[in-house]
């Protein structure tokens, strides 16, 4: 319920996008926030007022003279006390008005009218060519002056058959992204680039060496720091795990493959954090061909070389360069304070986290322990989302304290 509390005024301008506004606003109701719906005249010709009351729980308001508010002012009294206003979907007419103050209708005026502080979103959906025409991008770029934010639009086939940018974003995407709106933008303007999921060590074509991580920690790690407003990169092994909106994915397989993509991005990034569960060992005589039963009953006798380190390797360049910040993770099946404790020292890193990893692998929530050269410090067992963004607000303290943040 990460929208429990939260009062959202829920716009709809004219548009075919007004479909994917009935799931949104359901969606943000099962996230817990109070939902109060406005529509223009053009919105009711894609979508019933009746079908908004029903998902929302509460009357929808379309007109400024609507006599069921006390003293006739639906522009001021919708507003108060509400915690946002997301316009979705957004017309390239209803841009124009927001842009130049127009307040011809109630969602218009109640926009104008809102709180100074109240803060205003807004989903575009056009067609391509609206999209981009000079008109639109001016009152676009006035509405950002105006310190009001856009999500999206997203590029993909269009209801009117041609393909670009200016879909509304999926309700899902829209949910998040209203979501990461109420967090703190503690890594605003940070570059983070982070390691998830396993890897999966070859034997033969069909056959390898993997482990019993989900990703989930380093998938929600990577949505928690999008959300505090870095530019995140998550290099990720095998998973079925859909990456957060707006984090860029780069997919490996292997510990070297990861080695290699973490080092080919590694300039620019403020900071490093290590989630994946990366295997310590390849097989070194692995078979080009699916190796078979033996009639005799023999088995293959594997051999194993070590794999890079690339915790290690990434805090190496940190003692030269002074950058990035490194943060690792542990997965211990035992004694996880002693041995995080001298995981950290060993790894030459300021921050480890350390949990048991066969209570972790695969689960929604889990315990964490963070260590750094004052001791370690407990963070009690949470939803993994929770607990990730428990851990980047340490990560932004600390980053506070070194010259990365000057």
């Amino acid at each position: 319920m990460e929208l429990s509390g939260k009062k959202i005024v829920l716009g709809l301008s004219g548009g075919v996008a007004c479909y994917k506004a009935a799931e949104l606003c359901r969606a943000l109701s099962k996230a817990g926030a109070e939902v109060h719906v406005v529509m223009t005249d053009a919105a009711t010709h894609f979508i019933t007022a009746v079908t908004m009351q029903a998902l929302s729980g509460h009357p929808v308001h379309s007109s400024q003279w609507d006599a069921r508010i006390d003293n006739n002012m639906a522009h001021i009294d919708l507003s108060r006390g509400a915690d946002a206003i997301l316009i979705a979907p957004c017309s390239a007419d209803f841009l124009f008005k927001l842009a130049h103050g127009v307040c011809d209708d109630l969602l218009s005026t109640l926009c104008l009218a809102r709180p100074q502080q109240l803060p205003l979103l807004v989903a575009p959906a056009m067609n391509v060519e609206m999209w981009q025409k000079p008109a639109t991008q001016r009152n676009v770029e006035q509405l950002r002056e105006d310190g009001v934010t856009l999500f999206g639009p997203a590029a993909g086939e269009q209801a009117c058959g041609e393909v670009g940018l200016g879909r509304m974003l999926e309700p899902q995407q829209l949910l998040e992204e209203l979501i990461a709106a109420f967090q703190p933008k503690v890594l605003a303007g940070k570059r983070v680039l982070i390691t998830a999921g396993p890897t999966f060590e070859a034997i033969d074509p069909v056959r390898g060496i993997t482990n019993l991580s989900s990703g989930k920690m380093g998938y929600a790690v990577a949505r928690a720091a999008r959300e505090a407003g870095a530019e995140v990169t998550l290099i990720s092994g095998p998973t079925a795990l859909d990456a957060p909106f707006g984090v860029q994915r780069l997919n490996v397989q292997s510990a070297r493959q990861m080695h290699d993509a973490v080092m080919a991005q590694l300039d620019g990034q403020h900071v490093f954090i290590a989630v994946a569960a990366v295997a310590d060992w390849r097989v070194l005589n692995s078979s080009e061909q699916k190796m078979k039963k033996q009639a005799d009953g023999s088995v293959p006798e594997l051999k194993f070389e070590q794999n890079p380190d690339i915790l290690a390797a990434v805090a190496a360049r940190t003692n030269l360069s002074g950058h990035p910040y490194c943060v690792g993770f542990a997965a211990e099946s035992e004694n996880l304070i002693e041995f995080g404790a001298s995981k950290r020292e060993k790894k030459g890193i300021p921050l480890l986290v350390g949990n048991i990893g066969h209570h972790t692998f695969g689960q929604d929530d889990n315990t964490i322990i963070l260590f750094d050269e004052n001791g370690h410090t407990v963070l009690p067992r949470a939803g993994k989302l929770n607990l990730a963004r428990q851990l980047i607000s340490e990560i932004s303290k600390r980053l506070a304290q070194t010259s990365l943040f000057k």
